[in-house]
């Protein structure tokens, strides 16, 4: 039986990426909603051009904004992206193929990330397997911000599509670091509010073994300059991230 599909995005000043990932939903989706945390760009009037559901929202959370933006959608059926990913065109195929066709309550395919204007094939980015195909009814957002993750309920059924979903990460190393600043205080608050704790020796160790499971284990060492960019500033988020949690442990 085919479904009818809702595409959900949540926006803040992504003038930049927006309107790729809204093209690239074309002929899948029947509906494509955008909750926007009020941005000062061109976002909204990008999304307006293109007749999407434009709905502005406070942002309070990735995970509860996303959860928030599911109940804006008409239909059960969601397909969840970023505003910086887009659709391949191989995975658009087989995202019609099980809209025709719908048997699973979830369905997750591969991320590949573009990192600088360059394909990164290895490290911990990839594959990156992202659920992102869902029946609504049966699962929520959840995780650990700004790390959100799609949780389906017990005795539900996942299968794994072909082809990539398309992630257009960072344009420049600058940015990549000031995110990374960004996203280790945020986890560092998440850790704390769920009670985890930090220490010296997961201030020293935490950053190295994710720096060896990046660059050494997962062979990110064959992306070349733009692995070892990678890996390094994963290091330093990791180790941000655990003296931040230190820090608001001892206050």
């Amino acid at each position: 039986m085919e479904v009818k599909i809702s595409a959900v995005i949540i926006t803040f000043n992504e003038e930049k990426n927006i309107e790729r990932c809204l093209v690239s939903l074309a002929d899948i989706v029947d509906e494509i909603v955008v909750v926007d945390s009020f941005s000062t760009d061109k976002t909204k009037d990008i999304c307006e051009s293109l007749g999407v559901k434009f709905i502005t929202h406070k942002f309070e959370g990735h995970i509860q904004q996303k959860n928030w933006a599911i109940t804006q959608a008409n239909n059960k059926i969601i397909l969840s992206l970023d505003a910086d990913e887009a659709i391949s065109k191989g995975l658009k195929n087989s995202i019609l193929e099980v809209k025709k066709d719908w048997k699973s309550d979830g369905y997750s395919f591969n991320r590949m990330t573009n990192y600088c204007g360059k394909w990164i094939k290895y490290g911990l980015w990839y594959p990156d397997v992202k659920l992102r195909l869902w029946d609504s009814t049966k699962g929520n957002w959840g995780g650990k911000n700004p790390h959100d993750t799609y949780i389906l309920k017990e005795n539900t059924t996942q299968k794994h599509l072909k082809r990539d979903l398309l992630h257009y990460s960072y344009y420049t190393i600058e940015e990549h670091r000031l995110q990374a600043d960004k996203f280790a205080k945020i986890a560092s608050i998440a850790y704390h509010e769920a009670g985890k704790k930090s220490s010296a020796f997961k201030i020293v160790f935490s950053p190295i073994s994710r720096f060896i499971s990046s660059y050494i284990m997962n062979r990110g060492f064959l992306d070349g300059k733009a692995g070892l960019t990678i890996a390094v500033i994963s290091y330093k988020e990791t180790k941000q991230k655990y003296k931040l949690l230190k820090q608001l442990q001892n206050s």
